[in-house]
């Protein structure tokens, strides 16, 4: 079941909105349900607990189905990078529409107050604030905190997919595991590494853990 929401400033997208968004994704795909939790390698039963908001994606699950669905994990916070309507809206039309989520940077300047900042709550308590007022092509840049104890997995699984990330820890220790590597950050420590190499993201302190990072595509 979800977890209770937590009282914020910027209140964090509520699950079921998160689910419907997701759900709408697959559906502009012409993806069925199975077929991606296959992909997935979890069961429908699961995806579909997620799509109606009664289970909360972990930080990896949450990135694969974003990547298998080809939608930047923008989409998922919505902020007028949703498209608008029932999610019945299907087709080629749809799907090139979604691609160009990310091109909205413009010339003109766009201000996102502190109590506006798109807010998601994932597993383990782990929050994923973005930090760009609007979607800019290639870049994706997210504040993440991590509670004692959370990660970015619900069993120690890795993630992979494409592009380039860069990290800087604002606050508390992260652990990131690198293929058979392991590295601890604590307070300005940074790391940059090719996100096709398996990799995942855990705090093992008694204390929450912040952390700014950086996808490039």
């Amino acid at each position: 079941m979800a977890e209770p929401q937590q009282d914020d400033p910027a209140a964090p997208t509520d699950d079921t909105e998160l689910g419907a968004r997701i759900r709408t994704l697959r559906v502009e795909r012409g993806r069925s349900l199975r077929a991606l939790a296959e992909e997935l390698g979890i069961s429908p039963s699961a995806l579909s607990q997620i799509e109606r908001g009664k289970m909360r994606p972990s930080v990896t699950r949450l990135i694969q189905i974003m990547s298998l669905l080809d939608a930047p994990l923008a989409a998922a916070f919505g902020n007028g990078t949703q498209a608008q309507g029932d999610g019945q809206q299907a087709g080629p039309e749809a799907a090139d529409r979604h691609r160009t989520w990310s091109s909205t940077m413009g010339d003109e300047v766009v201000v996102t107050r502190s109590g506006d900042v798109a807010t998601l709550m994932l597993g383990q308590g782990v929050r994923y604030r973005r930090l760009s007022p609007v979607p800019i092509t290639g870049l994706e840049i997210y504040e993440s905190t991590y509670p004692p104890g959370s990660s970015s997995t619900h069993d120690d699984e890795y993630l992979r997919h494409d592009g380039h990330e860069l990290g800087s820890v604002q606050s508390g220790t992260l652990t990131v595991d690198i293929g058979f590597d392991r590295y601890e950050l604590g307070p300005g420590d940074a790391i940059t590494f090719p996100s096709t190499t398996p990799h995942r993201i855990s705090n093992h302190t008694a204390v929450p853990a912040v952390a700014v990072w950086v996808n490039l595509r």
